[in-house]
């Protein structure tokens, strides 16, 4: 219950007023969707002018901390959005590190953009921006450090704004076959009216007057229509429909001066019909005003019912067309989503009234399908999802970082040659290291965090999806490896080669003893309590992720990581103060906060029990006598016995080379030195 109510929206009425000053003035919230109506004191009778809504009530999407960004949305009646604001955000980038100065800045730029154009975000990983102006796409400019944030931000915007679209401008949930079609432009030949009837781009229904009544037989108004009943066979209605959007149709039902003038009358993606009946009966009923929508007329589809309104045309009568009793050109609105390039359902209906007082009216409709030929659209591709474009911009940097996986895994998988000479060893990691800290932390921004476990954890038990996670590419094609990798060797795969901080530290380790500082070791109790207490501090972080979100997100500072890694120390001094001393810890304590403070280390040993090989060999001489390797061990993870615990091991490799290496493993020296003596 307590993860519900956060999710709820959070403003009043009063709190709106404040935002939408004079002549603007903001009406009751709607209970059937959490909007409010947007009025304007200069047109009191002409309806909202706009709406305005919490992202939080529509489209509670987790953001890359688990918990949802809410933003105040404004939209206009046309679609266009007014404004959007943020109201809170839980993003660690934003808290602290780069600040919300720039996520201000990138929601502002929505303002004046339509809801019927394509909305994506650049990122200096790709070319999205090189789109811009590419057909109805929009790329709004993104923010270094926080690409995956603020592609949650975009998807939030969408999403609850198109929900308010649909409620409240008629705007159609995208077809199954993916965006509407379009009209084909570049294609027109000169068609008669009746070619267009023989292949379908008119279609036309005729009811007789018998086909009429039947439709009432079974109500109190069959037998009401004495014309019906003297001439049966004669013409009730005769409804003919075309879309006019191409030109080989409209503009031989038009004319090309008609044509012309309906296309400046069109907004972009607007669609337009030829709507005419011939007979006894009308489409139009007796109180039809021109610019209104007919009463007898309704167009559905997929179960969706569309407005069409009398775009205020006076079409002529096309060469070869039977005597119209009326015609007119209809259009659906701009955002209507009507996809012409599937099954339109047109509905006619008619009314009867039985009594002088109080009559009784009795409806009754009939239908015509349209769809005009194919070779009249065609149908734009579908715009991958965002989460896709977020993959397709990291792709070079997806394939390097899979390179690099790829080359770590052949080595740890086959460790001998490259462990066995000493140089080849410290060359291997240290440009390895360099690459985990310069390509894969600050430049791919590829840190894994407890925040993103800390965030599933909040997500799992709101109810949320992990959805979000799509955002972050770099960070789920590294997930993905350390998990495998823990079920082959351990957490060590991902603490010893993996982690841009660990990288650091070890690098201030190097540091430390190129500067002659002394190397000293913690008292193996304090050692251990430390240890111990990184379990007590993942298990607080969990805990408060499902039941105490925002004490979660105070505690996820324990990890330096947001601050050397993600913003560059770029953030204020006890931040900076805080992970410079913790990297001064590790020139003197070997990697200090990665034994013995890292919640997610924590978390990686308990990964690391899933453990299937005992990969790093030993020598039945290992701890008996020989204590070589354990005193050349920098992370104390060989016992006396000479077992290794793996889950202390960072796989750095250094036991494994002079396991191999004749001129450094004791057992196999001492071996030599006999078979020499024997000799």
């Amino acid at each position: 219950m307590a993860a519900a109510t956060s999710f709820a929206g959070e403003l009043t009425r009063a709190d709106l007023e404040r935002r939408f000053a004079p002549p603007l003035r903001v009406g009751d919230k709607a209970g059937d969707v959490p909007v409010w109506p947007i009025g304007s004191e200069l047109a009191p009778d002409d309806g909202p002018v706009g709406w305005a809504f919490e992202s939080i009530d529509l489209a509670p999407i987790p953001g890359f901390e688990g918990t949802p960004i809410n933003l105040l949305i404004a939209l206009d009646a046309r679609g266009n959005f007014m404004s959007v604001e943020v109201l809170r955000q839980h993003e660690p980038v934003f808290l602290g590190g780069l600040g919300e100065s720039p996520l201000h800045e990138f929601v502002r730029q929505y303002a004046g953009r339509n809801l019927s154009q394509s909305i994506t975000v650049s990122t200096i990983y790709g070319a999205s921006s090189a789109a811009e102006g590419a057909g109805n796409r929009v790329v709004l400019d993104g923010i270094t450090k926080a690409t995956a944030s603020v592609r949650i931000v975009n998807q939030t915007v969408l999403t609850a704004a198109v929900a308010v679209a649909r409620a409240r401008l008629g705007f159609a949930a995208p077809s199954i076959a993916g965006p509407p079609a379009r009209a084909r432009e570049d294609r027109y030949e000169q068609r008669s009216f009746g070619d267009l009837l023989d292949t379908g781009a008119i279609a036309t229904l005729r009811l007789a007057n018998r086909d009429a009544e039947a439709l009432f037989a079974d109500s109190d108004a069959a037998g009401l229509d004495p014309a019906a009943l003297a001439a049966p066979g004669e013409t009730f209605v005769e409804l003919y429909v075309a879309w006019l959007n191409p030109p080989g149709i409209g503009r031989t039902i038009l004319g090309d001066a008609g044509f012309a003038e309906l296309q400046r009358a069109l907004e972009p993606g607007q669609q337009a019909w030829w709507v005419a009946t011939a007979g006894r009966t009308s489409f139009l009923d007796e109180h039809f005003v021109r610019g209104t929508a007919p009463a007898r007329l309704t167009l559905r589809q997929g179960g969706v019912p569309f407005e069409l309104r009398d775009a205020d045309l006076d079409p002529r009568t096309p060469p070869g067309a039977p005597p119209l009793n009326a015609a007119l050109v209809l259009k659906a609105a701009p955002l209507a989503g009507v996809d012409p390039g599937s099954v339109q359902d047109f509905e006619l209906t008619f009314a009867r009234a039985r009594g002088a007082i109080l009559p009784e009216i009795t409806h009754r409709g009939v239908h015509v399908n349209y769809r005009a030929p194919e070779s009249y659209f065609e149908r734009p591709p579908a715009p991958p999802p965002d989460w896709l474009i977020a993959w397709q911009d990291r792709r070079t940097d997806l394939t390097v970082i899979g390179a690099a996986l790829a080359l770590l895994a052949a080595v740890l998988a086959r460790p001998r040659w490259i462990s066995l000479s000493p140089r080849r060893l410290k060359l291997f990691r240290f440009g390895f290291l360099a690459f985990t800290l310069g390509y894969l932390g600050w430049h791919a921004q590829g840190q894994l965090s407890i925040v993103q476990l800390t965030g599933a954890v909040k997500m799992l038990y709101a109810g949320q999806s992990l959805a979000s996670y799509l955002y972050d590419p770099v960070s789920l094609l590294l997930i993905a490896f350390t998990l495998a990798s823990s079920l082959a060797w351990g957490r060590g795969a991902f603490c010893g080669w993996l982690c841009p901080f660990g990288a650091l530290q070890e690098f201030a380790a190097h540091l430390g003893r190129l500067c002659r500082l002394p190397q000293r070791r913690l008292p193996r109790r304090l050692a251990q309590w430390l240890d111990r207490g990184r379990y007590a501090l993942l298990l607080a972080l969990v805990g408060a992720a499902a039941f105490a979100p925002r004490v979660a997100g105070k505690l996820v500072e324990v990890e330096p990581f947001k601050t050397a890694i993600t913003v560059g120390f770029d953030r204020t001094w006890p931040f900076v103060a805080y992970a410079g001393v913790l990297l001064a810890l590790g020139a003197v304590y070997y990697k200090f906060f990665c034994r013995y403070l890292c919640p997610l280390g924590a978390a990686m040993v308990l990964g690391g029990k899933l453990r299937l090989l005992r990969w790093l060999p030993r020598r039945r001489e290992c701890g008996k006598p020989c204590q070589r390797c354990r005193h050349r061990c920098a992370y104390d993870a060989i016992d006396r016995n000479g077992a290794i615990r793996y889950d202390d091991c960072f796989q750095c490799l250094d036991c494994v080379g002079i396991y191999h290496d004749p001129e450094r493993c004791a057992p196999v020296m001492l071996l030599r030195r006999k078979a020499r003596h024997i000799c």
